[in-house]
């Protein structure tokens, strides 16, 4: 059922909030939701983990996003009813739809899909309108070029298209990386902006055999930020890629690269903008997600506002941190182009004297689609359309992968690997982007590519004992619920299938996994080994691409009769506001 625009205007709930300093947007219930109060004297329109999704899609947010320690029950460790009463949202809201996961397939057939890029582009181009020329600039925050079968196939040159089009002047990167430095580098030749890291170094290696570097004296790979002069005072932004990448993906992709979080050349950095380049404001673009940032803020001093991505939380308001030189502010923007980040600066006297930020969904019911966007996604889709139309399955259930331990897009991914591999159990990454089929739509390869679409897909089967299998859970689940942020990558818990156990997120390293048992019901042997079916291993393997097992699976039509299950208990976390339901 289409929602009409005066239904969204009644329905569009997001609460008021006004905080010291700066001062929140307000609601813009009465003015319409895309109709902003003007304020300040500069605009920064923020987008991020895109994932190269370029028509509106269905992605529904996470039931389980839990805080452990100082984190718990603080955003972005909010969801379902907790977040709405938070931020002051209604239930029966379209932004209760786009925030939460909340009722989301009754509210998908009301409010419709999110996102995509020509609806977009004509938000953007709206927005910038408002505040006049040079008074705005758009950015984005990485995973812009990944995320679909299209973007994997062209490895990423359709998004530098895209990007240019909408008018993207800065970016950093994450899954960017993973094409390979040549690649990268020929997708940089055609980009039309800036791609900032500050926090990419040469190896030594790669420094002594003078590898090509912005800066030979430092070794910076990348131009660390930009200057950019807009209502007639100058804002840097710098760029922080994502700090894990040659850890979370193969090494192979960056052999002559060293990354991490670098405060201290961050803080230099930052230092060197506010003293001898004398800038009026700081926005650090962040790929580091959104505890990490919240940490980096509390220690590097003259940062205004983080513009942060990575983690895929979409967060309304922005969190103030204090640090030894006054507050930062920081903020998250969501996933799959869902989401618009609006950061309006009021500037004067060498300094921010006040801010306004809005979160705003973008619903492609209430934006026409822009003509010259619509005609280049169109083309640039066009060769592999009718290659990945096919109808492949029609989910019995929804079908996604948000949340921290558990989806049902990935229980059927193990599925389809222990049954086509003949294993026993499966292991799938607990990967944050993909979009959500809804129950009874026809799900083609074009949406299984958008689960599955990297450059590292070949499966694996192989022998692990019940020790090895332990290990491995409880390395990623401290990934996940360290309490240092800065020993989170960011990704959610691997996926297991034929295999329950028990988690206590809580508990000491090395101490969260527990009762491990098969499908069977029989108890998991530290001593005995194991068949194992995966994909997307950071070791090189020689099996099929996984989304040639999971389409063969498909297409069998057994997904109608097996029953899919996460197998995951979790303790000691009862009452927990990051938790609204396993499943």
């Amino acid at each position: 059922m289409a929602i009409r625009r005066r239904d969204f205007l009644k329905y569009a709930g997001l609460g008021a909030a006004t905080i010291g300093l700066p001062r929140l947007a307000r609601s813009a219930e009465t003015a319409g939701i895309y109709e902003l109060e003007r304020f300040g004297n500069a605009r920064i329109l923020h987008i991020t983990d895109t994932h190269a999704q370029l028509n509106p899609v269905y992605f529904r947010e996470p039931s389980v996003n839990i805080g452990i320690g100082e984190m718990a029950g603080r955003p972005p460790h909010l969801v379902g009813r907790a977040f709405l009463e938070h931020f002051g949202i209604r239930s029966d809201s379209a932004d209760a739809y786009a925030f939460t996961c909340f009722e989301f397939e009754k509210s998908a057939g009301r409010f419709g899909k999110l996102g995509g890029f020509a609806h977009l582009k004509t938000l953007v181009d709206r927005l910038r309108a408002d505040v006049g020329e040079r008074r705005s600039l758009l950015v984005d925050g990485g995973d812009l070029w990944q995320g679909t079968g299209l973007a994997n196939l062209m490895q990423g040159r359709d998004m530098v298209e895209i990007a240019n089009l909408l008018g993207i002047e800065a970016m950093t990167g994450h899954w960017e990386f993973t094409y390979g430095e040549q690649a990268l580098r020929d997708n940089l030749e055609r980009f039309k902006g800036e791609f900032l890291a500050q926090n990419v170094f040469l190896t030594e290696e790669a420094a002594f055999n003078d590898a090509p570097a912005f800066d030979k004296a430092t070794g910076r790979v990348f131009k660390p930020s930009v200057i950019k002069e807009l209502g007639g005072h100058r804002i840097a932004i710098v760029g922080q890629a994502f700090p894990y990448t040659p850890i979370a993906h193969p090494r192979r992709f960056t052999p002559d690269w060293s990354f991490g979080i670098r405060e201290e050349e961050l803080q230099k950095h930052v230092d060197v903008l506010r003293g001898t380049d004398k800038v009026d404001a700081v926005v650090l673009l962040s790929h580091n997600g959104m505890d990490v940032d919240l940490k980096l803020a509390s220690r590097v001093t003259g940062i205004d506002v983080i513009l942060g991505g990575h983690t895929h939380d979409a967060v309304p308001q922005p969190m103030p941190v204090k640090n030894a030189g006054g507050t930062t502010l920081v903020t998250n923007a969501g996933s799959n182009g869902k989401f618009l980040g609006v950061l309006d600066l009021a500037l004067d006297s060498g300094k921010v004297s006040d801010v306004r930020y809005r979160l705003l969904p973008v619903y492609s019911e209430l934006l026409k689609p822009d003509p010259a966007m619509a005609e280049l996604i169109g083309r640039v889709r066009a060769p592999h359309v009718a290659d990945w139309s096919e109808k492949i399955a029609i989910p019995d259930r929804l079908l996604y992968r948000r949340g921290n331990f558990s989806g049902p897009m990935d229980e059927l991914i193990c599925t389809a690997l222990r049954t086509e591999l003949n294993a026993e159990i499966a292991l799938s990454p607990g990967f944050r982007w993909g979009v959500t089929a809804l129950s009874g739509q026809a799900m083609t390869m074009e949406d299984l590519l958008a689960e599955t679409a990297i450059t590292y897909p070949e499966t694996y089967v192989q022998e692990m004992t019940g020790a090895q299998i332990k290990d491995l859970l409880e390395d990623v689940c401290d990934n996940l619920f360290n309490s240092d942020p800065y020993y989170q990558q960011g990704g959610d818990m691997v996926r297991a299938g034929g295999l329950s156990y028990t988690c206590t997120p809580d508990a000491a390293i090395g101490s969260r996994i527990s009762e491990l048992k098969l499908g069977s019901g029989k108890a998991l042997s530290a001593s005995n080994r194991y068949k194992v079916a995966g994909w997307a291993s950071v070791n090189g393997q020689q099996g099929a691409p996984v989304w040639d097992v999971v389409g063969k699976y498909l297409r069998s039509g057994r997904m109608l009769q097996e029953r899919l299950g996460s197998g995951v208990t979790l303790k000691g976390v009862e009452g927990n506001p990051g938790i609204a339901g396993l499943g």
